[in-house]
């Protein structure tokens, strides 16, 4: 049986589901969607008819790419009121050969969070630290060491109730059955992390549309997290406000006309738009990358001055990711404002390669290293919706190839 996830982002620009398998370690895109947002500002849910709308669509896109209803996700929720809680626990072994398994861990973690929670939130995640089984201590996986008692320390990540039903709530009313929840930084963490990351404290940095989400990790632990209310449509504003130009032309400007290099922009190249008064506008590449260059500059002294708030230990790296990181040229000037110990996140999986999609990337990364811990497996298609998801792939190859022989046949045939 194959595992197939499928994970959902709703952010304030776009939401974004990908459809993947995990097969070795090593994610493989089935299907993916990005679809504009409504209804959410700021990371804050402000019209649920417009959030509906909007994932309805989203939805709509990817089983109409995959061929099958998608009927169970892994989803995020903003980081904006998470809360950390350093957490310990322990279960007793019953069985008669004592060795551990995934249930017993399960019970660990449960035992950790016993009573602890307080009653107006709810647990998002436990991101175990380290396990002892008996006097034998820091051992990250547990299963089949043998042993009378298996003890946890480990982070627990919550979040208020009122915030995690409103997401649950529009789930639901598509009917879409929630497996697991996460938040973005943690998933983010979980697209790049390496042994080098696992190692040391690092930052992860989400510059998104509305906001900017900073977490600081502590050998592969969340430990604090801020969100700072600035974006990339902080710089789509700027150019609107110097041009006259509408937000969907700012930002259509920004994406393919912009170099946030200090010597790349050329002032011989121009582009003429039709600015909100009807007016035709000339505008020289130079110019509009001096007023991008000069918000992304003020963008990352915040995001640096806010990373190093939240920690008192050395920071050895910081991951950039988000939409917003895969600005022309944008590399350059972090690197102006870090030096070394910063760079722009890159996704090497096929089919997805853009910072956009690092949480819902991530998000099935994280869930399948969980579910690999406490001994669990779990796809989100049944079986029956897998063949017919084999079934749809198989007739998109046999279209491919036939279109490929008609092609071939103008050349070859004899």
């Amino acid at each position: 049986m194959k595992y197939i996830y499928t994970s959902i982002d709703i952010g304030s620009d776009s939401i974004k589901i990908l459809v993947a398998e995990m097969l070795n370690s090593k994610l493989n895109v089935i299907a993916e969607t990005c679809v504009q947002s409504k209804g959410i500002k700021k990371a804050v849910i402000i019209d649920t008819n417009d959030i509906l709308t909007s994932l309805r669509e989203a939805i709509s896109n990817i089983e109409g790419k995959t061929g099958t209803k998608i009927s169970k996700a892994i989803i995020n929720l903003p980081s904006y009121y998470a809360k950390y809680m350093f957490v310990e626990g322990y279960s007793t072994i019953t069985k008669q050969d004592k060795k551990i398994d995934g249930d017993d861990i399960i019970r660990a973690l449960q035992a950790s969070v016993y009573n602890k929670v307080p009653k107006e939130e709810e647990i998002i995640t436990i991101m175990p630290i380290e396990f002892s089984v008996d006097s034998t201590n820091n051992i990250k996986d547990p299963k089949d060491l043998v042993g009378n008692k298996l003890s946890v320390k480990a982070m627990t990540v919550t979040a208020p109730k009122k915030i995690v039903y409103a997401f649950l709530n529009i789930f639901q009313t598509v009917g879409i059955e929630v497996e697991d929840i996460n938040i973005g930084n943690i998933a983010d963490y979980y697209e790049f992390k390496n042994k080098e990351l696992d190692k040391s404290v690092c930052g992860i940095v989400n510059i998104g549309c509305d906001v900017t989400n900073i977490s600081i990790f502590n050998k592969g632990i969340i430990i604090n997290s801020e969100i700072l209310p600035i974006g990339g449509k902080n710089i789509d504003n700027d150019i609107s406000y110097v041009y006259k130009t509408s937000k969907e032309e700012s930002k259509r400007l920004k994406e393919t006309f912009v170099i946030a290099n200090k010597r790349l922009p050329q002032v011989n190249e121009v582009v003429e738009v039709l600015n909100i008064n009807k007016e035709i506008v000339k505008i020289t590449q130079y110019d509009i990358s001096q007023i991008v260059i000069s918000r992304i500059e003020e963008m990352l002294e915040m995001i640096k001055k806010q990373t190093y708030l939240l920690t008192n230990k050395e920071i050895k790296y910081i991951i950039i990711t988000g939409g917003t990181s895969e600005l022309c040229g944008i590399s350059y000037l972090v690197k102006e404002m870090f030096d070394d110990i910063a760079k722009i996140g890159k996704i090497e999986t096929i089919g997805i390669r853009n910072n956009k999609y690092s949480t819902v990337s991530g998000m099935i990364k994280y869930y399948e290293e969980k579910m690999k811990l406490r001994g669990k497996k779990c796809s989100m298609l049944s079986m029956d919706e897998e063949l017919e998801l084999v079934s749809q792939k198989k007739k998109a190859n046999i279209a491919k190839e036939s279109i490929l022989t008609k092609v071939f046949g103008y050349f070859f045939d004899n």
